[in-house]
């Protein structure tokens, strides 16, 4: 199968700083936001927005994980995964501007899995999106916010993320479809 590269380490640090500054802008400054990462790589996305969103405010943002393993429709066809902890930054959630990142979004129900999570904690004023890649293929309507990089795709295409925390080096390829 080939594999060819669709962004750089350069190209996903300018995608997270370019989402930073939209972030800022969308809500007006950091004032009341929150950012969960969807584990795994939403986590370090997150965190790493965080920093962004502080080295452009000067604000410390809120940062936690939300897990929506248990909240999934599809737990009988995916293979079992266990849940990873879900972390609440001290403030809460309830009246708050929280932003979910994630790494890819795809079908949607991901996402639908983490807003249900996400109310089972707390009610947040707004919720909104962060994605690094959007590749389509929606089965929900759900859209987001703040997109790094559209990446249209076959379904018979796979998306890789790799990031420096996680795999030792940072790319986002795709792999497979027609030759």
């Amino acid at each position: 199968m080939s594999t060819r590269e669709v962004l750089s380490q350069a190209d996903i640090t300018r995608a997270l700083t370019r989402i930073a500054h939209e972030i800022l802008e969308g809500n007006k400054g950091a004032d009341d936001l929150v950012l969960l990462g969807i584990p795994t790589r939403g986590v370090h996305l997150a965190e790493r927005l965080a920093s962004l969103l502080e080295g452009i405010s000067g604000t410390p943002i809120p940062t936690g994980a939300i897990d929506a393993t248990l909240y999934r429709d599809d737990l009988r066809r995916q293979p079992t995964r266990s849940p990873r902890p879900t972390s609440v930054p001290a403030g809460g959630v309830d009246g708050k501007t929280v932003v979910l990142v994630d790494d890819v979004l795809y079908s949607g129900r991901t996402i639908r899995a983490a807003l249900d999570a996400l109310s089972a904690i707390g009610r947040p004023r707004i919720v909104r999106l962060a994605v690094l890649v959007d590749r389509g293929h929606r089965e929900l309507p759900i859209r987001a916010d703040y997109v790094g990089k559209n990446l249209p795709s076959s379904t018979s295409e796979r998306i890789y993320v790799r990031l420096e925390e996680l795999d030792g080096d940072e790319r986002v390829s795709i792999e497979g479809g027609v030759a």
